[in-house]
């Protein structure tokens, strides 16, 4: 079953799309990580580590589900047996199942947020040239949009083409809130439009993060670049800025690729 947490009247709901082992060793996606350094991942985060020292990591997607009954989808996962990342990710994925499982109909989802253009993150978002999510717009910064064809050339014409042929394609620039207590936030570095989703209530306070931070030894040194970040000194910055934010609010991270949904940052 999904795993919630609530942020006020806002539940976030974590949809397991699927898991399963990366495609390289771990310390060459870390190259700069010590070997107390992954101890204390490991310590902090055993999921995350195969038996014979590898990572495994999930790939998950969160849905919010507000007061008033909208439904706001970040990312859209793997996809089907077909989709882009069926080259590296263990397609198909299990999303559809958690949505019914959460009591989620594609036509219940209100809005998507694509936190970037990388294949385990927008494999349901266009199935068979049609938007998975029916009444739903895609909200996508529009450095990303431009980014395309350096993340993946095949996007343009094979989730792009379809969102704007249908009027829900959203470009945002920055900053934009969805509803009273939702809002994106640019996070660039993993990719040129990267962004993530700050859910807040009073105290509470939630990022869903999309891959600006996708192992433990990057919530716990933030510092650490990632092999696959398009700019990683940008993306230490988005990181840093927004981990000590966190921290500074006793916040919580939602993140797609840690073992658990949900990771406390400081207080």
């Amino acid at each position: 079953m999904p795993v919630i947490k609530r942020v006020g009247a806002i539940e976030i709901i974590a949809l397991e799309d699927a898991q399963g082992p990366f495609f390289e060793p771990r310390e060459k996606a870390f190259p700069d990580a010590t070997e107390a350094q992954w101890a204390a991942a490991d310590a902090f985060d055993p999921a995350s580590r195969t038996a014979d020292g590898g990572w495994w990591l999930r790939f998950r997607c969160f849905a919010l589900r507000l007061e008033d009954g909208r439904v706001i989808l970040v990312d859209a996962g793997i996809g089907p047996a077909d989709s882009p990342a069926a080259s590296w990710a263990p397609v198909p994925g299990a999303l559809p199942a958690e949505l019914a499982a959460a009591g989620i109909e594609p036509s219940d989802v209100d809005t998507v947020v694509i936190t970037h253009l990388h294949t385990d993150h927008v494999g349901w978002a266009v199935v068979d040239q049609k938007p998975y999510f029916p009444d739903a717009r895609y909200v996508l910064q529009r450095a990303e949009i431009s980014a395309v064809d350096t993340l993946n050339p095949g996007l343009a014409d094979s989730l792009l083409t379809p969102l704007r042929e249908r009027g829900q394609l959203a470009p945002v620039d920055g900053e934009r809130r969805l509803a009273k207590a939702v809002r994106v936030l640019a996070t660039p570095g993993h990719t040129p439009g990267h962004q993530s989703v700050l859910v807040r209530d009073g105290d509470d306070l939630v990022a869903v993060t999309g891959d600006l931070l996708v192992h433990p030894v990057q919530l716990l040194h933030p510092e650490l670049a990632y092999a696959h970040e398009a700019d990683a000194g940008v993306a230490r910055d988005s990181r840093t800025r927004l981990l000590r934010e966190l921290g500074e609010r006793g916040g919580v991270v939602a993140t797609p690729h840690l073992g658990e949904p949900f990771a406390g940052v400081g207080g």
